[in-house]
This record gives structure tokens, C-alpha cells and sequence, in this order.
């Protein structure tokens, strides 16, 4: 494989891409939007001097969100769309292998995508400079976005390789992509309510005046809400009900592009050991998803020592996110072989000479 064919195929195939005026709007809107986005984001978290991390994570995750929508419209047609203009054949007699051009469409798409990342650049430097923003936070997060861009371009120019047709390409490029970011989230959600448990609670409530709406006392008092002991409670009940088991799906977000960004930043807390970014909070979120279903607790309103649950208790963000177990670095790795499959079944189609070919395809 020679490295000069290769990047003279990307250079052609990133020419064509810059020369059109719509590649510098779509930009220019990206700009816009993130000027918009990061405002807000320090008018939400307080402000300068505070709002550091919260305002780098939500334009971090603005920047993959873009890329999750544009980047398979970009690469989802780089091989069969040159097949249509009859412009892959002339290439394909030349010295390049298939090989070498299927990687530089593919180097092509990342650098492509990648533009995005340069134009949120200043959006980092401003949040990182707004204070308390990890370094490693910066720099986990900025490798994340670039692999991440790169798996999304893969798996499009794959496809531009395996089917014909590019509109149907780019559209299952839509589809496969939709189905790590929001089928995962959907799956998750659908199958944990599905495989829910049936639980029972035991409870026992005081009884109340119906004219005063204060509880009956046994001494005749008026009052006795400083005294459960000498409230008149009635018989003992129970509750049944289902609760969904979260825990036995977890696994399916490991695949998830946000959640992988989220699941490989370290986290920082604040003093009250709340996160201090949305990575943190999304972190916890998918991690507690992992606890199995707690003792469903009961009550009693005539003996307090009995609650298990009758006040608030902050969780323990810190401590659930330390004992449970981390999975970006297995769904990362799912994606680069579905996307490394891809290229490989695409290199598979595109190679010369072909035996077998889709009806209808143009070959020069």
C-alpha cells in the first residue's frame, strides 16, 4: 500500500467537498448555532469562573451531535456516488488498489468530519479558560470525539461500498447510526420495563380526626404529632406493585456514541459531590442503571425508627459510580469492528476485477 496514492485520492476526494459553497454555510450555521448554545450553556451554569465544565461537556456533546447528523450525508455516498458519475472506474485502472481507494475516501470522510471538531475549537479554549475544567477531561474527551467521527465515516463509506444505490447507502448510514444513539436508548428502556419485577410493601398509616385532620391520640390528646408512639394507627396493608429491571439491559448503552464519551471522562465533583459536567450526570445515570433492584422499603407512621425511606437522601453519586463497572472501552470496541466489517465487505465489492455485479451498475 502506498501511502502517497492514498492521501492524493483523499486530497481529490476533500477538493471536490470544499469547493461548493453549501460545505462553507453548513459551517458557518454550525458556528452560529454553537455561539447560541455556549451563552446559554453560561447563563444556565452561573456564569464566569464557574461554569467551566459544564459549558466544555455541553459544547462537546453539541459538536458529536452534529457529527452523529451530517456525517453519514457525507460519506454515505463517497464510493457509489463516484460509481454514478462514472468517475470510480477511470481511478480503479490506475495504480491505486482498492485498497488504497477505499482508504482515502475513508481518511476523506474523518477529515471531513473532523472540520466540525476545528470550528467548536475556540468553544473549548473559551470553556476551558471559564475555569476547573480537567485537563484529562479535555484531552479524554477530545480523542473520544475524534475516534468517534472516524467510526461514524467508516461505517458510512462502508456502505457507500456494500449497496448500490446512494440514496439507499446514505439512508442506512442514517439508520445504522440512529440505531447505536437512539435504538440503544429506546431497547434499553422498552426491554428494562419489559423484564420488570413484581415487589410488595408493607405499610401502616395513622388515623386521622376527619374534623380536625389532626391524628387520634390515645391519651385524648388534641395533637400527638411529636408523639407517633401514642398515635392510633389502623391495621397493617400491603402494596403490590412492578418495578423495571434496568439492570439486566444495561449493557445495551455500552455501544452508545454519548455514552461512551460520557463513560470514558473522569469525573469531578463538587463540594456536595454532585457532578460537576453533564459526562458526570449521564455517567451516573448509566452506571446506576446497573444496581440490581433494591429492597422496596415499608412504613409506619406510628413508629418513625421503622421508615427506611421517610426522608430525602442525596445519592451517592461519587460511591455508584466508583463501584459499578465501566463499558465505553467494550462499546468502542464494537464499533470499530462493525465499522472495520464494513470497509472490509465494502473493499470486498468495490475490488477489480469484479465477477459479480448489482444489476443496473454503471461501470465506466
Amino acid at each position: 500500500m502506498s501511502f502517497s496514492r492514498l492521501w492524493t485520492i483523499a486530497r481529490l476526494e476533500l477538493t471536490q467537498r470544499v469547493r461548493t459553497v453549501s460545505w462553507y454555510l453548513l459551517l458557518g450555521i454550525f458556528a452560529l448555532l454553537l455561539v447560541g448554545v455556549t451563552v446559554l450553556a453560561f447563563l444556565s451554569y452561573g456564569g464566569w469562573g464557574t461554569a467551566g465544565p459544564g459549558v466544555y461537556s455541553v459544547v462537546v456533546y453539541i459538536t458529536l451531535l452534529l457529527v452523529v447528523l451530517v456525517s453519514p450525508t457525507l460519506s454515505g455516498n463517497s464510493i457509489n456516488g463516484d460509481r454514478d458519475a462514472a468517475t470510480l472506474a477511470p481511478v480503479q485502472v490506475t495504480l491505486a488498489t482498492t485498497g488504497e481507494i477505499l482508504l482515502g475516501k475513508f481518511v476523506a470522510a474523518w477529515i471531513t468530519g473532523l472540520a466540525f471538531t476545528a470550528v467548536a475549537a475556540p468553544f473549548f479554549v473559551i470553556a476551558t479558560f471559564a475555569g476547573n475544567v480537567d485537563p484529562i477531561a479535555v484531552i479524554v474527551s477530545l480523542a473520544v470525539l475524534i475516534v468517534e467521527t472516524g467510526v461514524i465515516s467508516a461505517i458510512g463509506v462502508g456502505l457507500s461500498g456494500i449497496l448500490a444505490r446512494p440514496l439507499f447507502s446514505v439512508a442506512a448510514t442514517y439508520l445504522v447510526v440512529m440505531a447505536l444513539v437512539a435504538g440503544s436508548a429506546i431497547g434499553f428502556g422498552l426491554i428494562g420495563a419489559a423484564a420488570s419485577t413484581e415487589y410488595t410493601v408493607s405499610y401502616r398509616t395513622a388515623e386521622y380526626d376527619p374534623d380536625t385532620g389532626y391524628p387520634i391520640c390515645r391519651d385524648g390528646s388534641e395533637t400527638c404529632w411529636d408523639e407517633p408512639e401514642q398515635m392510633v394507627c389502623g391495621e397493617w396493608q400491603q402494596l403490590t406493585s412492578r418495578t423495571a429491571r434496568f439492570d439486566y439491559v444495561w449493557w445495551m448503552l455500552a455501544a452508545n456514541p454519548f455514552v461512551i464519551l460520557a463513560d470514558a471522562v473522569p469525573t469531578r465533583y463538587d463540594r456536595a459531590g454532585n457532578p460537576v459536567d453533564i459526562f458526570g450526570w449521564l455517567k451516573y445515570s448509566v452506571r446506576s442503571a446497573q444496581s440490581p433492584m433494591p429492597t422496596q422499603p415499608g412504613w409506619d407512621e406510628c413508629n418513625p425508627d421503622y421508615y427506611t425511606s421517610g426522608s430525602y437522601e442525596s445519592p451517592d453519586y461519587e460511591g455508584t459510580i466508583a463501584n459499578t463497572v465501566p463499558s465505553w472501552f467494550v462499546g468502542l470496541g464494537a464499533q470499530v469492528v462493525l465499522a472495520a466489517g464494513l470497509l472490509w465487505w465494502a473493499w470486498a465489492r468495490t475490488r477489480t476485477p469484479a465477477r459479480v455485479l448489482p444489476p443496473g451498475t454503471r461501470i465506466a
